[in-house]
């Protein structure tokens, strides 16, 4: 099965539904920040397509950085787990958590 990087980290928070997180990526040049809880995905800066098939975090994304935030997430008032995790950190707990890299 080949994943996705948004599919893999949507399938993250299915197996940990009391984490929410919280992407900053660079996505065609601009800056996004992505959601993604419970294996879905919203964009907080650009608008979410109706169609669960179209990627918010495509795989070409330069993710700069993902935050764990305690469920549920109020934007206002954060709870922080953990901040700034590098993308190779977050795909070495993809691979413990056994989700299929690609």
């Amino acid at each position: 099965m080949n994943n996705s990087i948004e599919k893999m980290l949507e399938q993250y928070t299915i197996k940990f539904p009391q984490q929410v997180l919280v992407i900053t990526a660079e996505i065609n040049g601009e800056q996004d920040e992505i959601t993604i809880f419970k294996g879905f995905s919203s964009s907080l800066m650009r608008g979410t397509p109706f169609d669960p098939d179209i990627s918010v975090l495509p795989n070409d994304a330069n993710i700069l950085n993902i935050d764990i935030v305690a469920s549920p997430y109020n934007p206002e008032t954060p709870c922080y787990i953990e901040q700034r995790i590098s993308w190779e950190v977050m795909q070495a707990r993809l691979f413990n958590a056994g989700i299929q890299i690609t």
